[in-house]
């Protein structure tokens, strides 16, 4: 069992405004803006699992009706980040854990043809993927799993558009809500970090063989090690997981 402090289910009662810094910019699409920001915040755990939104505090803060803020809402509603309750409040959902299987069953199934079908391609320029490792690294020496997390799902979307199956990737990202923040849980976990590049490391390598074989091994050993430690998780972050 890591020493890792657990993660603060009311971070606001700490003192600690993870909206402080939110804005909208008036030439773009308000929903857009806001739904991405309200996202990001839940997928790092900034917004915690259980933590309230009030439509008219976001409103607010970002100088919006309270339109724009309903609509993002229902957006992150759709994707079973948030659960509403008439006449209530919208909380954060829960870590769903049947959602996280079926993410990782999703991803797997996509990026198992996409490393094959990388792997047997002529004249790839593989510096893309070598360049988003060289990220990781950088962010993980300065303790920044926010960056590095966003780094790691970057490598994933850039391998896909490399496959020339572009188009999947919001399909994936809508359905990996709950695996992120899985995913976010397990990071700091002394050496988890480290294995993330070593599995990154180990399908470039493959990649740069020419061995489908080898590279489907790689990334089924990289993604699987989240899911591996759910038991551990769901004991230190009880208040954050539910199946």
């Amino acid at each position: 069992m890591s020493s890792v402090e657990p993660i603060p289910s009311a971070l606001f009662e700490q003192g600690v405004d993870p909206f402080a810094d939110v804005r909208v910019d008036r030439k773009r699409p308000a929903v857009a803006q806001i739904y991405e920001q309200l996202r990001a915040r839940i997928l790092s755990l900034a917004v915690p699992p259980g933590a309230t939104l009030s439509r008219a505090a976001l409103s607010d803060r970002f100088g919006v009706s309270q339109q724009p803020v309903r609509e993002a809402i229902l957006r992150l509603e759709e994707e079973g980040l948030v659960e509403t309750y008439p006449q209530s409040a919208t909380k954060v959902a829960k870590i769903d854990l049947q959602s996280v299987r079926e993410a990782q069953f999703l991803r797997l199934s996509v990026e198992l043809e996409v490393v094959r079908m990388l792997a047997l391609a002529d004249g790839l320029d593989l510096f893309p993927i070598e360049s988003l490792i060289l990220q990781q690294e950088r962010h993980l020496k300065r303790d920044d799993f926010t960056a590095f997390a966003e780094a790691d799902r970057e490598m994933h979307r850039t391998m896909q558009d490399m496959a020339g199956v572009h188009g999947l990737w919001g399909l994936i990202r809508s359905r990996s809500g709950h695996l992120d923040r899985l995913r976010h849980l397990h990071l700091p976990t002394p050496g988890k970090a480290q294995s993330i590049i070593a599995g990154h490391r180990g399908i470039l390598a493959a990649l740069e063989a020419r061995d489908p074989e080898a590279a489907q091994a790689a990334l089924r050993h990289h993604l699987s090690g989240t899911l591996a430690s759910i038991g551990e998780l769901r004991e230190r972050f009880p208040d954050h997981i539910t199946d």
